[in-house]
C-alpha cells in the first residue's frame, strides 16, 4: 500500500501543491528535493513508497534520475510529472519502467487517480 511518498520538483510552489494536495487525501509526504540528484540520494535515504518526479530540473533531470533509482531498486514507483506532453519523452519515461506520465497542470483527481494505477 502506498502511503510515504517523495516529491522531486525543482518548483517550490508544485512540491507545495502537491504536498498539500497528497496529504489532504492521506497520505506522508516523507522528503521533499529540487533536483534529481538530490531525489536520487533521498530515495536512498527515505526508502519511500512513491515518487513524484518532475522531468526538466537542474543538476540531474528526472529521467536520468529515475533511470537511476530503477537500476538500484527495480520495484521503485515513479510517477513522471511534465509540463511537456512530447511523445518521445513519454517514451523515454515508459521505457525505463515509469509506472504514470502526469501531464501538468494537474488536479487533484488526476493526482489520486495517478496513484491508483500504481498500486
Amino acid at each position: 500500500m502506498i502511503k510515504r511518498i517523495l516529491i522531486v520538483d525543482d518548483s517550490p510552489m508544485i512540491r507545495g501543491l502537491l504536498t498539500k494536495t497528497l496529504e489532504k487525501h492521506g497520505y506522508e509526504v516523507c522528503g521533499q528535493a529540487k533536483n534529481g540528484r538530490e531525489g536520487v540520494e533521498l530515495y536512498a535515504e527515505l526508502s519511500p513508497d512513491l515518487v513524484f518526479m518532475d522531468i526538466t530540473m537542474p543538476v540531474m533531470d528526472g529521467l536520468e534520475a529515475a533511470k537511476e533509482i530503477k537500476n538500484q531498486y527495480p520495484d521503485s514507483k515513479i510517477i513522471m510529472l511534465s509540463a511537456m506532453g512530447d511523445k518521445e519523452v513519454k517514451d523515454q519515461a515508459m521505457a525505463l519502467g515509469i509506472d504514470v506520465f502526469l501531464k501538468k497542470p494537474f488536479d487533484d483527481y488526476k493526482i489520486v487517480s495517478a496513484i491508483s494505477k500504481v498500486v
